[in-house]
């Protein structure tokens, strides 16, 4: 057995942990912040599982499918960074607060 066999071994452990991880806090995440961040996390473990394998074998028939997927986790997070802080600009001004969170009203 070759220390890079080994090496990739660990590293797939290590990813697949970090994958289960991600699937559990999407689960059980208590608010769509932690389940947007849970998968965002997921779709970078994928890609890092899928330069493992390509670097493990020597190809680069993955790279068109690494591209796709990290355009697709930028494209997403934005997205949901947006609806969270359209969400909280809303929140602000139905309780009468201004965005930078102080009342409208003197105190």
């Amino acid at each position: 057995m070759s220390v890079t066999l080994v090496a990739v071994w660990v590293a797939g452990v290590m990813l697949a942990i970090a994958a289960l991880l991600c699937v559990v806090r999407t689960a059980i995440g208590p608010t769509m912040a932690n389940r947007a961040i849970a998968v965002d996390t997921l779709v970078a473990v994928l890609v890092c599982a899928l330069g493992l394998e390509a670097a493990y074998n020597r190809h680069t028939d993955t790279l068109p499918i690494l591209v796709v997927l990290s355009l697709v986790g930028v494209v997403g997070s934005v997205s949901i960074a947006r609806f969270a802080v359209a969400d909280d600009d809303e929140m602000a001004e139905e309780s009468g607060e201004t965005a930078e969170g102080a009342s409208d009203e003197p105190r």
